[in-house]
């Protein structure tokens, strides 16, 4: 299987940053560019009913190879990477046999990949580690979840003596940017459950995701010559530190971890005469999400009580914790652990402090938890793939696939 680090490496060649402010689907035209290349790729393996629609979302079917009825598994990856950092011109490093020190990205910029800074990376002594060069993101967020499945796909089209029932496989647009389920055909994908392929180290198992929602927040202030603002001046920018100040200091991302949720401060555009900032709310638990959303709410009304009406609120539901659609159904999550242990995987089932498409598609009828694809420190220039595990993903989707049948 050692095409996956082949696919993985022309895949990441592809720049598809995807683009909030974009209005289109995909928000990119690089995505659409890449999804043809992928659709193409597909056909030439011998996948049937390829397609590749206006949207991006690119699907296909490998058909059974077995007499007796089995449900339908799915495979899912997205296509684009984080806006958080550049992923053109991806100049990839290739660190072979890992000796357990810090890695050098880049000499002329003194970026260093260190292990004080990331110890997990002595668990991969001796292994062969892809990096960055330090400039950009690496794009195995998600670009290695599709090598993986291609990989193990054409493994099974290779090997017919490993049964198999009908097998879906989709790639998606613009999940970093929360869109990636928005155009998702489900009848069309066809499939009973799914997996998507887009977390991170060896053993990742997750059904289990945040609530969340986006806080808007547009602030009018009055802008007067300081020189004679005395009485009159409203400064937006205060007002917004001013709310910030009112959010609970042990609830942001930097102070929480496993099952506690946060208020993220993510956007903060001001003058004095006017301020837009945004804010990111998530909670596992949905009683506390609407709390958090609550306690939001409870600070413009004071503000705007206190300055007379100066603020615009907006918040909207993003996604919803899959955890309720998963535990029905929890026979798939029982199937993957199943396969990591058959290959000596250490099954790590815990809560995602995030999303995927799978959240999403959960509420659309077709349960999806997530599996891991081997990456570390995604969305950022210390991003890192270890080779081996990106074997041992396609290894478990080719078991995943192979107990499914039996």
């Amino acid at each position: 299987m050692t095409k996956v680090l082949d696919r993985f490496l022309n895949y990441i060649k592809f720049e598809t940053t995807s683009d909030e402010s974009s209005t289109t689907v995909p928000s990119t035209k690089n995505q659409l560019t890449f999804a043809k290349s992928i659709g193409k790729e597909l056909e030439e393996i011998g996948l049937k009913n390829v397609s590749v629609d206006d949207n991006g979302y690119v699907m296909a079917t490998l058909p059974s190879n077995i007499k007796k009825e089995v449900p339908t598994i799915g495979f899912i990856a997205h296509m684009d990477t984080s806006p958080d950092m550049s992923g053109k011109d991806i100049k990839p490093k290739i660190v072979k046999n890992y000796n357990g020190q810090d890695i050098v990205l880049n000499e002329k910029e003194n970026i260093v990949l260190a292990v004080e800074d990331f110890p997990d990376i002595k668990n991969y002594i001796g292994e062969t580690i892809v990096t960055t060069d330090g400039t950009t993101l690496l794009g195995a967020d998600n670009k290695a979840g599709i090598a993986e499945i291609i990989t193990a796909i054409e493994f099974l089209i290779h090997n017919p003596n490993i049964p198999h029932g009908d097998v879906k496989i989709a790639f998606t647009p613009d999940e970093e940017i929360g869109r990636g389920a928005d155009c998702f055909d489900v009848k069309k994908f066809g499939a009973d459950f799914a997996y998507t392929v887009d977390g991170g180290p060896i053993g990742e198992l997750e059904y289990e995701n945040f609530n969340a929602a986006t806080a808007n927040i547009s602030i009018q202030g009055t802008n007067i010559h300081p020189g004679t603002a005395k009485n009159m001046m409203v400064n937006s920018m205060l007002i917004a530190m001013e709310l910030n100040s009112m959010l609970p200091v042990n609830e942001r991302p930097e102070y929480t971890e496993n099952y506690e949720g946060f208020y993220h401060l993510v956007g903060f555009n001001g003058s004095v005469e006017k301020t837009d900032i945004t804010y990111i709310i998530r909670d596992h638990n949905m009683k506390k999400f609407e709390n958090k959303k609550e306690t939001m709410k409870k600070a413009v009304q004071f503000l705007n009580y206190k300055y007379n009406d100066i603020i615009q609120l907006n918040i909207e539901d993003s996604y919803y914790n899959m955890k309720e659609k998963i535990e029905p159904v929890m026979e798939i999550i029982d199937l993957a652990k199943k396969a990591m242990l058959e290959l000596n995987i250490q099954p790590d089932i815990s809560p995602i402090r995030g999303g995927t498409d799978g959240s999403r598609l959960s509420y659309m009828g077709l349960p999806c938890p997530n599996i891991f694809t081997g990456g570390h420190n995604f969305h950022g220039k210390f991003e890192y793939i270890p080779v081996f595990a990106m074997e041992k993903a396609t290894e478990v989707i080719v078991k995943i696939i192979e107990l499914n049948a039996q």
